[in-house]
């Protein structure tokens, strides 16, 4: 009997409580709902917006009043939100006294503008301020609006250049209507991507009205993952300091799914980042950084600046980087590797963001080729790039120097200065321009320019000097000397065999060119061994990257003594990287004893002359020789 009483009591409380609703709800007209639910929003966040459409009460569950077409002017009153409808929950105690409480709101498909001025300020700013006031801890009344929720709602940020939309944007914000503490969290969409977001602010009021306040902010989307943990003022202007951490599984596709333009091919994948933040003054410093990308892992402090174009600066140092991941966006050679490439060279200003980062790194991979300790400057101002080498311990040696790239209007134009110091030639060259044909170490220079819409067209105006000495190394692809005192003692013999194969060892080499539209001339070409000596002119074509030599070879007597020794005139023609050597027939006919008066015959007449006389001579001699046997 007792549970049954007290179920009878509490059946009876409900048709009470239903039945005063029911009577409220023919007491509460739209008007009175409307200006008690505006009243109350004014309350609760300083704000009056205005009610262009119809108003709907509905006070059976769900309890709520229903504003449609509601908008929210600046102080020119152009619109900073409108929205189809905004939709107030109302407390269901409160309705049994006739009174309207609003518990939470939520605006269906509503449209934010954030308008924001040339020195930083929004529309936004003389709004704020009147939350500020409304969110006063002493002088507010305790609130009833706990929840605002955001349903399918669009924000439009416009800034000069910027004009960006982040759609579909579903969040809740737990408003401080108790404690000090602001929270949103939900969802929204830019660039097509969705984005997972949570944003934590532990002193609301302090953070409206400029004071110290703490911030905690995290995006979880596929191209990017974003969290930030620190402390945020804006006394004077905006400052924020704290933790960053950022991660992407690939750095190219985060670049493009920013607005940025696509990158060449090659790299940028996994990516993370965490900094010491501080942002304030119109820039973002990192400092602590632990940088990586593709592998490679960088300490160092970094500057994001946006002044006039944004502009990142810094220095980071690296343990071992590895460049092989970036090559295939850089083919000096076409497919063959005989052939210069001959894709288009187009320069073009890629993130739309300057560059100025110095980089050290205690070993460098690029491909098969190992670089020691090395630092390097990069400067990258819209689409011109200019890499620095302060110092490279590679080859064996050392390397300095620069290389430009800038924008010109045939392609791009390349301007280089380099300086190869005590370094191994056949690396060196090998791996510079595929000639592996110089064995040892020395110093090879070179201040060259050029133009073009590709590496094959730049070749042909490529215009400088370059130098290279070397000592006690050796010259590969021959035996000079093996070769010359063959021909010394039989110069009509064969074996040219041995003008492909063996080395030619020199206590001295020197080599000087100069560069002109693509061709080389050679200005003088000394080698000076113990046992030879050579000295070659000609020139040399980068575009076909072939050689045409000629020049002189000497034996060198055991006293030192020049004169008299064996000399032979040779050329040296076809690829750089596999040329031929040849001796100067005429003057192996000249040395030989039974060739030479064919030679003399011959001299001074024309070729059917020179044919007619060599028969009859041969001819003549046999017949001599055949006489005296009738």
């Amino acid at each position: 009997m007792g549970f049954k009483r007290i179920g009878l009591a509490f059946a009876a409380l409900v048709v009470i409580g239903l039945g005063a609703i029911g009577v409220s709800s023919f007491l509460i007209s739209t008007d009175t709902a409307r200006e008690a639910v505006k009243a109350q929003i004014r309350a609760a966040t300083g704000l009056d917006p205005t009610i262009q459409g119809s108003v709907s009460v509905s006070l059976f569950p769900p309890d709520t009043v229903t504003l449609r077409e509601v908008a929210l002017d600046d102080a020119h009153h152009a619109p900073m939100l409108t929205a189809a409808s905004l939709v107030a929950h109302l407390r269901l105690l409160p309705l049994l006294t006739g009174r309207i409480e609003v518990a939470d709101i939520s605006l269906e498909r509503p449209r934010i503008a954030v308008r924001f001025d040339p020195d930083g300020g929004s529309n936004w700013a003389p709004l704020l301020k009147s939350l500020a006031s409304a969110l006063k801890p002493a002088d507010r009344a305790p609130l009833s609006i706990s929840e605002i929720h955001i349903k399918d709602g669009t924000i439009q940020l416009t800034n000069g250049n910027l004009d960006e939309t982040i759609s579909q944007v579903d969040v809740s914000l737990a408003w401080p209507s108790i404690a000090k503490t602001f929270a949103a969290t939900g969802q929204f969409a830019w660039h097509k991507e969705p984005v997972e977001a949570s944003l934590t602010i532990g002193d609301f009021y302090a953070a409206l009205t400029g004071d110290p306040a703490g911030l905690k902010l995290r995006l979880n989307g596929q191209p990017l993952k974003v969290a930030f943990d620190g402390v945020m003022s804006n006394r004077p202007t905006l400052k924020i300091d704290g933790t960053l951490a950022a991660d992407a599984a690939s750095m190219r596709d985060t670049l493009e799914w920013m607005g940025t333009k696509p990158l060449p091919e090659g790299g940028f994948g996994r990516f993370t980042l965490k900094a010491q933040t501080n942002v304030g003054g119109g820039q973002m410093s990192l400092t602590g950084v632990d940088i990586a990308l593709d592998g490679n892992v960088a300490e160092g402090v970094l500057t994001f600046s946006t002044e006039q174009r944004r502009l990142l600066k810094g220095t980071l140092a690296v343990e071992g980087l590895d460049l092989t991941p970036y090559l295939s966006a850089f083919h000096l050679m076409a497919a063959n590797a005989r052939e210069w490439n001959q894709g288009p060279l187009a320069l073009e200003d890629v993130a739309g963001t300057d560059l100025d980062l110095r980089l050290s790194a205690a070993r460098v991979t690029v491909g098969a080729t190992k670089i020691g300790r090395t630092a390097i400057a990069v400067n990258v101002r819209g689409p011109d790039v200019t890499l620095t080498i302060g110092e490279s311990q590679a080859f064996g040696g050392t390397i300095t120097g620069s290389v430009a790239l800038a924008k010109a209007e045939e392609g791009a134009e390349f301007k280089s200065q380099m300086q190869f110091i005590n370094v191994d030639l056949e690396r060196c060259l090998g791996d510079l321009v595929g000639m592996r044909r110089i064995e040892g170490k020395g110093d090879l220079s070179f201040m060259v320019d050029g133009m073009g819409t590709s590496v094959n067209a730049l070749t042909h105006t490529l215009t400088g000097t370059a130098s290279l000495t070397s000592t006690d190394g050796a010259l590969l692809g021959f035996n000079a000397e093996q070769v010359l005192r063959r021909l010394e003692r039989r110069p009509l013999s064969g074996g040219a065999s041995e003008l492909r194969s063996g080395r030619t060892p020199f206590e001295r080499l020197n080599i000087a060119l100069k560069l002109t539209n693509g061709i080389a001339a050679i200005e003088d070409i000394r080698v000076e061994g113990a046992a030879v000596r050579l000295l070659m002119g000609g020139s040399a074509s980068i575009p076909t990257r072939d050689v045409d030599l000629s020049g002189t070879a000497q034996l060198v007597s055991s006293s030192g003594d020049a004169g008299g020794t064996f000399e032979l005139p040779f050329v040296v023609q076809g690829p750089w990287d596999d040329p031929i050597m040849l001796p100067d027939t005429q003057s192996l006919i000249s040395r030989s004893g039974a060739a030479a008066p064919l030679l003399n015959a011959v001299r001074g007449k024309s070729p059917a002359d020179a044919v007619r006389s060599a028969i009859e001579r041969l001819s003549g001699a046999a017949g001599q020789s055949a006489a005296p046997r009738q």
